[in-house]
């Protein structure tokens, strides 16, 4: 796992790890770890395997119990044995996963716009790891960009969105792309068909819910045929309030007129809210 282990000048003692989303790595991060480091928080940003600069293994069983056993293993190797766990986006279900499997290493648990808020197996067809993959091979600039202008954004775009499209395709026009196609059609199917929603309510450490209410990303959204079923999937703005009940003691922000990146939209009214959880 590569990753990014960033030190503050003055430390406060205290640590925050965040967890990227599917469609990123840990680069997207850095306003964050600066704004982080320069409040004296450790921050330590990994690539999960399969993602960024970590090892692409062919072959590998993707699962969230998996990387969040990579995440602790690296945690271990650093000595940090209690931490502050932000996740966005994918990286929300696997910090989900995390403080479900070692809630004592876990202060507080925050997460940004996660996916997973709902079980898309009840109302999608299921799409083979296979066929994923080949729809992968055709990905560009235009599917990606598409993608994210009407999921991310809700068809609002920015040219500062632009870089985030750049992270992603660089990739196919790399020789070694059928591999990163394979291992991305491979954790669409970890998301796809390994839902948290189900474990909100067992959580056992302080939750913090940041949400983008414009966000509308649903995996297989598009291989819906009913028209009003898909309709209702991915509506961030029922999602979050659905999910801060689920989840015991937890609280919500809502952040007004922001979708799936609020850490990149809407990075002041963002770290404000995190700099503030973590203090409380």
């Amino acid at each position: 796992m590569a990753y990014m282990d960033v030190h503050p000048q003055k430390a406060n003692g205290k640590t925050v790890v965040l967890l990227h989303g599917k469609n990123f790595n840990g680069a997207y991060w850095k306003t964050t770890i600066e704004a982080l480091t320069k409040e004296g928080y450790r921050v330590i940003a990994p690539d999960q395997v399969g993602f960024g600069k970590s090892s692409k293994p062919v072959g590998y069983q993707f699962t969230f119990q998996q990387l969040a056993l990579n995440t602790k293993s690296l945690l271990d190797s650093l000595k940090i044995d209690k931490m502050n766990l932000l996740g966005h986006s994918m990286g929300g279900m696997l910090a989900t996963r995390f403080a479900l499997m070692y809630p004592e290493m876990v202060e507080k648990l925050i997460l940004e716009n996660p996916i997973g808020l709902e079980d898309w197996k009840l109302v999608t067809p299921y799409v083979s790891i296979d066929k994923n993959y080949q729809i992968e091979l055709k990905s560009n600039y235009e599917t990606a960009k598409q993608y994210q202008l009407v999921s991310y954004y809700d068809n609002v775009w920015k040219p500062e969105y632009e870089e985030w499209v750049y992270l992603l395709t660089g990739w196919t026009k790399s020789p070694d792309y059928p591999v990163v196609a394979m291992i991305n059609a491979q954790t669409t199917d970890m998301i796809f068909t390994q839902p948290v929603v189900y474990e909100f309510k067992n959580l056992k450490v302080p939750t913090f819910l940041i949400i983008g209410p414009r966000d509308r990303t649903a995996i297989g959204k598009n291989n819906v045929a009913d028209k009003t079923v898909r309709a209702k999937m991915g509506q961030y703005q029922l999602l979050g309030k659905e999910t801060q009940k689920k989840i015991p003691g937890s609280k919500l922000a809502e952040l007004e007129n922001v979708g799936h990146m609020p850490h990149i939209e809407a990075f002041d009214r963002f770290v404000a809210l995190l700099k503030a959880y973590l203090k409380d």
